[in-house]
């Protein structure tokens, strides 16, 4: 139980550090840099502890109930193979975080750095231990998420957006396959539940639709780890910071793939198309990304390629599929990941202490830098395969497993060939890594004067090649129990005999070694001065380059067919794409109604009330009033909109559903205003227009009214069948009958709200902030139109009025124009405050709840900003919608978590009476603390709506000239979260002659 446990913190730990990262002041950032370092060290203390238990063959769980009905649990397992992953995960994320101290600059924004790197942390750690097919594939489009952060982290660079976005559409892409793929696999074989999966492979073999999951899968693996033809995102991605590219692409985000292969080898092994496709795949990558390696001027670039040629070589062993070679590819990981990391931060100490990674600029290093050189040199050599290095081991299993007989075909008889001219190669272009940059003469192209770093920088380098030496010279005594562990949990019964013996006789792979350490060393010194000379590779290079091919594919996709489909179908006007939607909405439920027309009841008139009648007569009136006249006249159709809700409120009431009518009113309130002041900045409507287009306006409102009325009651259709189709069992009497015995409330619509159906809300609370920022982030970048920059006009007559109607000096400004509401809005915020707290508290039992509390608050601040403008009430009083809406979030969703710590669902409520001393027994239900996440999201997303229309005020003045002294710009106004400086308070008079 504590073991499984412990998984839970195991991948709790990063994103609870990325949170306490992301919003940690930017100036703490030795601060940063100590805690994503705990969390990775405590992380590996974890792993220590479970090591035991996995050691042999051992497993250990942690299931926790999300839907169980739907067979959809969140289920953490941890075995031999998991367990080595993690280690690399933390292990170089730990060496990652101290190398990046000393890498970025002061200037760069580490907390945002450090949370993007313990939340991707977080992801892997959560892919690499799902035990459900989905969680799988949630956390493995995570990545893709969080790595389009890292990589684009140099935001301002052109290159890391292109390589961020690559990256993400190709990852992004190739996760909605494998999700495809999974279900079909969890179709076949009747589960989701990893275990239940891994048992079934002769079932998913044998099922007609083995080969379409098997590409599914494989399009998922092979985008991840950049596999041909998929390969050309990885370079690109290097334009992301150094300690970014060691940790994504040595023990991270490209392993995702080659773990994946693994994982479900024994699921999808075992049959021609796997030996085909991911053999045939991972040889060409290999090939290819050895050839292309040579060629690069960059050092981060030729990296790039050894990385797609080293993924080749583990997914070409995973294609053979024995269990030997599944044994290879498992130690080839582990070997890759170390060396790798160690070449990256290498490059980036060279870059960083030079000011270049341009190889044809470097030479001489060795003098001004021996300690790193020494370093970049054995770890080169681990790479090229080089004996007494822990590279050489797996390679020579490689070549082993190269030359067995497989099927006798052509491309079996090739594959030790290929092998060796790719061997070759990566001798080559590790020659070329180390004699280009630390040897020859001293260069002089520098931008700065080379020297070696400070030690720490240097430090995790000097761990990763001690590793590399001591695997190397002594494999048996270092990774030999962790390597066995790891292949026992993916072959299970089937893991063979192996030896990590250093010498095993002069044999077949040991010639092939000698071989290519040969052809390599030749190829360099016949080759290497051309190369250096060529500006950008041989031509093939420039023809087979994947960034044109896929810029190519987007522009024929964004040009030829997407403009040509926006030219015959497309509109920019919003109206017409309304009208499409709605069109096609309303054609698909009219194709199911006559398909399968429903029984209706007979209406009754037995209960009919003509006063009810009227209220809806007024009602429908008011709804078609508002839409026809929203055209031109945009506030009479505001106030008959209004007209509309009010008779929903007074239906609600007389239908005795007195919560859903305060909530109905106090939203019908807030919409109101927001709709109100939003009409303050657009432009007037041309009511002056004549003839032709007269009419075509008239028919376009007509055909908009005829659609309406369709629609209209095709809805009324839909619910009178609904209310009037008997049940075997009625949901309203369910609620009724358990809300309080289950719920611990008597309003039973709050209940259903938040514990009934909790997840629902939860999703919609999640839309609706995602709505505030969305209204946020569009309106900052909205400027007014030039006719709106000044006070209205009817504010304008009335000043003027009153400024000839009494003795004070003209030029009134908004606080004279609005003193008496003004002041009345300022003293009503304080019984606000209460009314709120009041519907908050009452809600579980009475009308009211987390929701009509939120928007009552929101009223409250919504009345402040009328009775002033915006700065003079940010001045004064701080709102940070922003962190409303987070942390809102997060109570609601911590709520739902802490039901897993007792071994409940998702969002489980628990309901009891608490004994207060000298109060007594209190009611109280985990499903307040919900609503309470619920209140302060509401609260914050109304607000944010609010302070973005109210900034309009504070924009650029166009045009004005009845004051020229008003300022022209206000930069800092887009914040919401904008801390008000004492220095502004001088000039806020400036701002507060236009209206909020």
């Amino acid at each position: 139980m504590v073991e499984s446990n412990l998984l839970l913190i195991l991948l709790i730990l990063p994103f609870a550090g990325s949170v306490v990262a992301a919003t940690s002041p930017a100036n703490l950032r030795n601060a940063e840099v100590w805690l994503s370092a705990a969390v990775s060290a405590l992380g590996l203390g974890i792993l220590v502890a479970l090591h035991g238990a996995v050691a042999d063959g051992g497993v250990v769980e942690k299931t926790i109930r999300w839907m169980p009905s739907f067979g959809l649990e969140f289920s953490l397992r941890v075995d031999g193979f998991a367990w080595i992953f993690l280690v690399l995960i933390l292990g170089i994320g730990l060496l990652v975080v101290i190398y990046a101290r000393y890498y970025l600059s002061a200037r760069d924004p580490a907390p945002r750095f450090y949370a993007s790197l313990l939340a991707f942390m977080g992801s892997m750690t959560g892919l690499v231990m799902s035990g459900n097919l989905i969680l799988l594939v949630m956390f493995w489009e995570l990545t893709s998420l969080v790595s389009f952060l890292l990589i684009g982290y140099w935001h301002q660079n052109a290159q890391a957006r292109d390589g961020a976005r690559m990256s993400l559409i190709v990852t992004g892409a190739g996760g909605l396959c494998l999700l495809a793929g999974l279900i079909i696999i969890g179709h076949i074989v009747g589960s989701y539940d990893l275990d239940a999966v891994l048992a079934s492979g002769d079932k998913v073999r044998e099922d007609p639709l083995y080969l379409t999951a098997l590409i599914l899968v494989m399009l998922g693996a092979f985008t991840k780890s950049a596999q041909v033809p998929f390969h050309f995102w990885l370079p690109h991605a290097m334009s992301a910071p150094t300690p970014v590219s060691a940790y994504l692409h040595s023990a991270t985000m490209v392993k995702a793939g080659v773990f994946l292969l693994i994982r479900f080898a024994p699921v999808l092994n075992g049959t021609e198309a796997w030996f085909w496709v991911v053999g045939g795949v991972g040889m060409a990558t290999l090939l290819l990304g050895a050839f292309f390696a040579f060629f690069q001027h960059d050092l981060k670039g030729l990296l790039a390629y050894s990385t797609i040629s080293h993924l080749g070589l583990i997914t070409a062993l995973a294609g053979i599929g024995t269990p030997e070679a599944i044994v290879a590819a498992t130690f080839h990981i582990i070997n890759h990941a170390v060396f790798k990391a160690s070449l990256f931060m290498a490059a980036g100490i060279i870059d960083h202490e030079t000011g270049t990674r341009d190889m044809r600029k470097l030479g001489g290093l060795w003098r001004s830098m021996p300690y790193t050189a020494t370093l970049a040199i054995v770890a080169s050599a681990s790479m090229a395969g080089i004996p007494l290095l822990n590279g050489f081991l797996s390679k020579e299993m490689f070549f082993a497993e190269t030359i067995e007989a497989h099927d006798n075909s052509i491309f079996d008889r090739a594959m030790p060939w290929i092998a060796l001219v790719s061997s070759a190669l990566a001798v080559a272009y590790s020659l070329r890594f180390i004699v280009s940059v630390f040897f020859g003469p001293v260069t002089t192209e520098c931008p700065r004067t080379p020297h070696e770093p400070p030690h720490w920088m240097r430090f995790p380098i000097e761990i990763l090649v001690t590793i590399c030496l001591l695997v190397g010279i002594m494999p048996a005594a270092t990774i030999a129990p962790y390597l066995h562990a790891a292949v026992v949990a993916v072959l299970g019964d089937a893991t063979p005999t192996y030896s990590l013996a250093l010498w095993h006789g002069i044999n077949a792979p040991l010639i092939m070694s000698l071989i290519a350490l040969v052809a390599g060393c030749l190829m360099f010194a016949l080759l290497a001065r051309h190369v250096a000379r060529a500006p950008a590779g041989p031509p093939v290079i420039r023809q087979l380059e994947g960034q044109r091919i896929f810029e190519r594919m987007l522009l024929a996709l964004s040009w030829k067919w997407m403009r040509t489909l926006h030219r015959v179908l497309g509109t920019e006007r919003l109206q017409v794409q309304l009208r499409v939607l709605v069109l096609m909405a309303a054609a698909a439920a009219t194709g199911t109604f006559l398909r399968d027309r429903p029984g209706w009841a007979p209406i009754s008139f037995a209960n009919f009330d003509p006063l009810f009648a009227f209220v809806w007569i007024i009602g429908a009136a008011c709804a078609v009033g508002a839409a026809w006249q929203a055209k031109y006249h945009r506030f009479a159709a505001l106030v008959m909109l209004g007209g509309a809700g009010i008779v929903t409120c007074v239906t609600f009431a007389w239908f005795s559903a007195p919560d859903l009518s305060v909530t109905q009113l106090l939203v019908e309130i807030v919409t109101t205003v927001l709709l109100l002041l939003g009409l303050r900045w657009l432009p007037k409507r041309n009511e002056e227009i004549r003839g032709d287009v007269e009419l075509r306006a008239r028919t376009r409102r007509f055909v908009d009214l005829l659609i309406a009325v369709f629609c209209g009651a095709g809805m009324a259709a839909i619910s009178y069948t609904v209310m009037s189709t008997p049940l075997d069992r009625e949901i309203a009497t369910y609620f009724l009958e358990h809300a309080y015995s289950l719920g611990g409330g008597t309003n039973v619509v709050n209940v259903i709200l938040v514990d009934f159906r909790g997840f629902d809300t939860l999703g919609e609370i999640t839309v609706l902030g995602i709505v505030g920022l969305t209204v946020f982030a569009l309106l900052r970048r909205f400027r007014p139109a030039k006719e709106t920059a000044d006070v209205p006009e009817q504010q304008r007559i009335q000043l003027a009025f009153d400024d000839a109607q009494s003795d004070r000096k003209p030029g009134a400004t908004l606080r004279d124009y609005m003193f008496v509401p003004s002041v009345m809005m300022r003293w009503m915020f304080p019984a606000i405050i209460v009314i709120a707290a009041y519907l908050f508290l009452r809600g579980h039992d009475l009308p009211g709840g987390g929701f009509a509390a939120g928007v009552a608050l929101a009223i409250g601040f919504l009345l402040q900003y009328l009775g002033a403008d915006a700065r003079w009430i940010e001045d004064r009083l701080r709102i940070l919608p922003i962190r409303w809406i987070g942390f809102g979030l997060l109570i609601a969703g911590a709520t739902g978590l802490g039901s897993w710590m007792f071994g409940f669902p998702f969002l489980t409520a628990h309901a009891r009476y608490l004994d207060i001393p000298f109060i007594g027994e209190v009611p109280f239900a985990t499903a307040l603390i919900f609503d309470f996440g619920v209140f302060t999201l509401v609260v914050g997303a109304i607000v944010l709506m609010l302070i973005a229309i109210a900034h309009q005020s504070l924009r650029s003045k166009r045009g004005v000239e009845e004051d020229p002294n008003r300022e022209l710009t206000a930069p800092d106004e887009d914040d919401p979260d904008r801390k008000p400086a004492a220095a502004e308070s001088d000039a806020a008079d400036a701002w507060r002659s236009g209206a909020s």
